[in-house]
C-alpha cells in the first residue's frame, strides 16, 4: 500500500485576478517558502536567494534555451542541494536549476505577498505523484526514490 506524505498548501490571492500555491519546506534544514507552479517544467531557485541557504553554491552554465513566461531566452545554471524537505518527504541529491526571480520578487513585494525562495515545478510533482487538493488545501506526495 502507498503512504502519501500530506503538505499544508496556502492561497496567495493576486489582486483578486488569480492566485498562486505556496508550500513551505526546508532547504538544508532552513526554512523556505515555495511556489507550487504545474507549468514549470523544472523547479527553479533564485542563485541570490539561495544563498541563504547554501555557502558557495557551484553554479553550472546549462547548455539550450531556457523560456518563462514573460521572456524566451533566459540565462539558467544547475547546481546541487543535499536536501529539500516538505514536510516529512526529503528529497536528497537533487541537481536544482538556478534562475532569476527577481521579476516574481518584486511583484511579491508590491502586493505585500511573502517572500518566495524557489518554485516547485514538474520534475519534482510528477517524479512523487503529487495531487494537490484545493478542498483541503493540501498536496499529497509519494516519498519514494528512483
Amino acid at each position: 500500500m502507498r503512504r502519501y506524505i500530506e503538505v499544508p498548501l496556502q492561497l496567495l490571492d493576486i489582486e483578486g485576478e488569480g492566485f498562486h500555491v505556496m508550500v513551505q519546506g526546508r532547504i538544508h534544514g532552513k526554512e523556505a517558502a515555495f511556489l507550487v507552479d504545474t507549468g514549470a517544467s523544472r523547479s527553479v531557485f533564485d542563485p541570490n536567494t539561495i544563498a541563504g541557504f547554501i555557502e558557495n553554491p557551484q553554479f553550472e552554465q546549462k547548455e539550450g534555451i531556457t523560456a518563462g513566461v514573460g521572456s524566451s531566452n533566459l540565462v539558467s545554471s544547475t547546481f546541487p542541494i543535499d536536501s529539500i524537505c516538505l514536510g516529512e518527504l526529503e528529497i536528497r541529491d537533487y541537481e536544482a536549476v538556478a534562475l532569476d526571480l527577481s521579476n516574481i520578487h518584486e511583484m511579491y513585494a508590491k502586493l505585500n505577498l511573502p517572500c518566495i525562495d524557489g518554485i516547485i515545478g514538474g520534475d519534482l510533482l510528477r517524479k512523487h505523484k503529487a495531487i494537490i487538493n484545493y478542498k483541503s488545501m493540501k498536496m499529497r506526495l509519494l516519498p519514494f526514490r528512483t
